[in-house]
Parts: C-alpha cells; sequence; structure tokens
C-alpha cells in the first residue's frame, strides 16, 4: 500500500486555488438505478473541472531554479486551463502544448486565465500527439515539464478529490466510487487515499472503448500503448498511461468498465435532469459507467458516488450529444426498411407502428419495386429494437436494426433523399405536425391512395410541432383538389417546389 501518498494528499497545495466541491445527492438518476446515487461537483470549480488541483499543487512545490526556467505542459484542454490559472497566479512563464482537436472553448480559457504569462501551441490530434512534442521542446528550452497525470505531487492534488469526499460522505456506507480514466492522475490519487481509509469501497474506472489504453495496461500487466484513440471523450483521449499512475491503478483500482459514445451522451442528459448542468464527455464518464455497473448489481440499494470532474462542454456539440442520447437510453431504436413500392403499402407499414412514437421517418422514391425507409421510433426498455425488427418482419416488412450503429447515426440518416427519375409531377410542401400519436396517420388518411409520396423526410426536435418535409406527386389536373385537401387536413403548411436548394438536390 503506498502509503506516503497520504501524507502528500493531506498537505497538497490546492486550496489557493481550488475549492471543496460539493457532494450532491442525485434524485432522479438515485430513482431511475433504484441505488443511492451521489456527484462529486468538480464541474463547479472555477476552471469547470479537478485538474487544477493537481497542476497547481506541482507548480506552487518548485524550487527556484525550476520556477525561474519557466514551465511547459502537454494537454488535451483542461489540464492546460489549471497550468494556465497556476502560472498567472504564482508569477511563472509557461508554455502550453495542446492537439489540434482541442475544443476551441478550451484554448479559449486557457488564453483568458493565463493572459501574458502563457504562450499556447497546437499540435498533433491527440494528447499523445502533444505530449511528445512537449517533451522535446522541455529538453530543448531547458523548461519545467507540468505532466498533467504522471507525477506525484499532481497525483496527490487529485486525491483531495477523494479526501473531501470521505469527509462529506461521513462514516455511512458507500459502496462504489465511480472515476473517469484518461493517463490515470485522477482515479490513482482518489484510490492512494480512499483505500487506505476505507479499503472496503470499490474503486472502478471507467474508459471509452476506443480509449482504453489503462484498462488494457492492467489486464496485460505491462503499459499498453494504443495506435489510436477516439476523440469523442477529448479529455480521456489517452494513447498510454503514465508509470506512475499504471503502478497505483494495478494495485489500488478494483475493476474497469467500458462505455460507448451514445451511453456517454446518455449520460450527460442524466446529469443535467438532476443538476441542470452540461457535462463534457469525459466529466460525464464516470456516470457512465456507473449506470453499467448498476445494471449488474441485483439486490438491495447500493450508495454510488460518480465523480462529475468536467464541464468544459463546445456548445456546438450539444446537437450531436443530443441526437445520439436516446439511442443510449435505449429509447429510441433506428431501422432500415424495406417495403413494396405500391399505393397503400406506405400507410399499411405506419399501421404496424400503430402508437408507438415515431422519431425520425426518411424516404425518397427511388425504385419501381421497393421502397428503402429509414425510421427512428421511441421504445421504453433495452431489447424493443428486436422485438420491433421482428415484427416488422413477421408482417412482410424486410428490416435492418440500425440501433447501435455509428456509420447509420452519424452519416446516413442525413443522406437519405436525391434525385429521382421516378418522381414526375412531384410537388414539394413543407408541414408542420403537431406531435402527438396519429398526426402521421391523420395526413396519409387526409391525402388518401390519389396521391403518391414520392419524398418524406421527419425528425422530431422535442418541441410541440414538428417539420415535415413532404413530397407528392400530382398531376397538373389535380393541384386544385390537391390544395383543398391539405386545407382540409388543417396543417400548418407552404408549397416549397420552386425552392434552389431542392432544384440543386432532390428536384
Amino acid at each position: 500500500m503506498p502509503t506516503d501518498y497520504l501524507k502528500k494528499i493531506l498537505t497538497a497545495r490546492v486550496y489557493d486555488v481550488a475549492r471543496e466541491t460539493e457532494l450532491d445527492f442525485a434524485p432522479n438518476l438515485s430513482a431511475k438505478l433504484k441505488h443511492q446515487v451521489y456527484l462529486k461537483r468538480e464541474d463547479l470549480q472555477s476552471v469547470f473541472s479537478f485538474k487544477l488541483r493537481g497542476a497547481y499543487n506541482k507548480m506552487a512545490q518548485l524550487d527556484a531554479s525550476e520556477r525561474a526556467r519557466g514551465v511547459i505542459t502537454a494537454s488535451a484542454g483542461n489540464h492546460a486551463q489549471g497550468v494556465s490559472l497556476s502560472a498567472q497566479r504564482l508569477g511563472l512563464r509557461a508554455l502550453i502544448v495542446l492537439p489540434v482537436t482541442t475544443p476551441q472553448l478550451k484554448v479559449d480559457a486557457i488564453r483568458a486565465r493565463g493572459g501574458n504569462q502563457v504562450e499556447i501551441v497546437q499540435h498533433g490530434d491527440s494528447y499523445s500527439d502533444a505530449y511528445a512534442f512537449a517533451s522535446a521542446l522541455a529538453l530543448e528550452r531547458g523548461l519545467t515539464f507540468i505532466h498533467p497525470f504522471d507525477d506525484p505531487l499532481v497525483i496527490a492534488g487529485q486525491g483531495t478529490i477523494g479526501m473531501e469526499i470521505l469527509r462529506q460522505h461521513g462514516a455511512k456506507p458507500l459502496d462504489a466510487i465511480f472515476v473517469a480514466v484518461g493517463g490515470g492522475g485522477l482515479i490513482s490519487g482518489i484510490a492512494a487515499y480512499v483505500k487506505q481509509i476505507r479499503p472496503e469501497v470499490r474503486i472502478v474506472g471507467v474508459q471509452m472503448v476506443d480509449s482504453d489504453a489503462m484498462a488494457r495496461s492492467v489486464e496485460a500487466g505491462e503499459r499498453v500503448l494504443l495506435s489510436e484513440v477516439g476523440l469523442f471523450s477529448d479529455g480521456t483521449a489517452v494513447k498510454q498511461v503514465g508509470v506512475e499512475t499504471f503502478r497505483l491503478a494495478r494495485l489500488l483500482v478494483d475493476e474497469f468498465i467500458r462505455v460507448d459514445t451514445d451511453q456517454v451522451c446518455a449520460a450527460i442528459k442524466d446529469v443535467f435532469l438532476d443538476t441542470r448542468s452540461v457535462l463534457e464527455p469525459a466529466g460525464a464518464l464516470s456516470v457512465a459507467g456507473m449506470k453499467a455497473y448498476a445494471a449488474t448489481q441485483a439486490g438491495s440499494a447500493q450508495t454510488y458516488i460518480a465523480i462529475a470532474c468536467g464541464a468544459n462542454m463546445n456548445f456546438e456539440r450539444l446537437r450531436f450529444v443530443a441526437e445520439r442520447t436516446e439511442v443510449g437510453e435505449a429509447k429510441e431504436a433506428i431501422f432500415a426498411v424495406t417495403i413494396p413500392e405500391q399505393r397503400g403499402s406506405f400507410k399499411r407499414f405506419c399501421a404496424l407502428i400503430g402508437k408507438r412514437n415515431v422519431t425520425e421517418f426518411n424516404y425518397r422514391i427511388s425504385d419501381a419495386l421497393e421502397a428503402h425507409i429509414f425510421v427512428g421510433i421511441s421504445t421504453s426498455r433495452k431489447g424493443d429494437n428486436q422485438l420491433i425488427a421482428a415484427e416488422f418482419v413477421a408482417h412482410g416488412f424486410a428490416a435492418v436494426d440500425l440501433s447501435h450503429d455509428d456509420i447509420a447515426a452519424d452519416h446516413i440518416r442525413h443522406m437519405v433523399g436525391g434525385k429521382s427519375a421516378l418522381a414526375s409531377d412531384e410537388r414539394l410542401y413543407r408541414f408542420e405536425f403537431p406531435e402527438r400519436p396519429g398526426a402521421l396517420m391523420a395526413f396519409l388518411n387526409a391525402i388518401g391512395p390519389a396521391w403518391n409520396i414520392s419524398l418524406f423526410h421527419y425528425r422530431n426536435q422535442g418541441q410541440d410541432y414538428s417539420r415535415v418535409l413532404v413530397g407528392l406527386q400530382v398531376p397538373k389536373e389535380d393541384h386544385k383538389a390537391c390544395a383543398l385537401a391539405l386545407e382540409a387536413l388543417g396543417y400548418p403548411h407552404s408549397e416549397q417546389t420552386a425552392h434552389p436548394a431542392y432544384r440543386l438536390f432532390l428536384g
């Protein structure tokens, strides 16, 4: 047991810049998981991340010669904010190397916190690329390297989170603490403290399935170098963990859980519902792992703490997160369905969907015999997607379940369409459908079998009304009758047949 860390953590100099963050009960997550859930709110630090603890603890303890030379670091963004703020507070010069993939939000924050004390260089696609470049610069310029995780003083600074948790939670039962893992500094520090005071508490590391260097290293018994890492959770995108963090994690961490992008997006929403705060992917990683772990724990309720370790989320990423959340929560299933290209088959397929809520519908006429439809359907539990697919097949509609297919979710759903030689006499309409069950069937009943649907695009946007784009094949002599039928339907609509984008790409 690394008892030397206990003293390092107890004497760490973090509270000049950091504060003791709240340990908040999460009522919605607790009810959902049927366990007592608490969130350690490191997202509430001044830099919206725990990283300033370790950075300042290291920099505050540099000797005079190390301070005079200036410091350098490599970071995916959050550690750099800690170094930047610490440099400004301590009056040090700092060179910070960031991957080019670092969200602009973090880059701007680093500049703002460091002012004239900080110089920023961007290099490489991941933290590991930036680290290699920064290491070379440190030797070349004689700078003091401030490692983001593989340094005992940095680890001890992060370990003060474990100290706070045990003080705040007291002697009450505590079954497990869930921690996001990139290079391993956070989990090493927390485990080094908690395992000496409360050894019965499980320490569970959580990693992305495509950035799991620590889990692989522990399994292999040696540090593993990943050739590539996923960048969705940029704060944990590390190709190789540290020597010291590997030693501590191998000794003290009870287990590792891997989660995917959809699970992390769902966790971001879960935390938002409890706190109204939006975590970055790395910040919600622990919650995603906690949910996966809780699903395996039958019996009496347990008590869990998840570290909400960062909230430096680019606003532009929220659209992607919201899109993927429904699948991650098992609230949406996505299918590619083939139906006969004949009058009435579309309506028959919609009748089969019944009262299930349709979240998305993409269709473009392209074949004289078969129609291929991209459809999203609301679900209530895991496994519903398989049952729905089987029901489609049983009724004669070939179906491919795309619910967990990244290519379909990220790209194909937006590419259904194009110009079609079969779309003669097509007129394009934009509707506002009321967001309620039966709205689509009301529309289909209004147009009846008279006019063929040649294009249909709908996506639920979480509003009372949804905008729907529809192509109808209406011969010239039926224009007036079609207009009257659509007016009788009562849905707000406008004709868009002359729209230039439609003419370029679809018409």
